[in-house]
């Protein structure tokens, strides 16, 4: 029993040092990334800021579309 335990808390530890690896690694990435992004927004005109926040809420529906289809009577169905 206490090979299977010991063989258990050594395959637990090594997959602990390897999420950790990865964490160290993703935590780095998001470092530059958010680097990179501060970098582009200062550079980034202010017609090219408008624009790409317009690109990321395309859930506003436009304005020449109806939200309901009217009946001919002229009332909402």
């Amino acid at each position: 029993m206490d090979l299977v335990k010991n063989h258990l808390m050594y395959a637990v530890r090594e997959e602990v040092e390897l999420l950790k690896e990865q964490i160290r690694e993703l935590v780095e990435k998001n470092s530059q990334l958010e680097r990179e992004n501060t970098l582009l927004k200062t550079l980034a005109s202010p017609e090219q800021l408008e624009k790409f926040q317009s690109r990321l809420s395309p859930e506003e529906p436009a304005p020449e579309a109806p939200e309901t289809p009217e009946a001919p009577g002229g009332s909402a169905v």
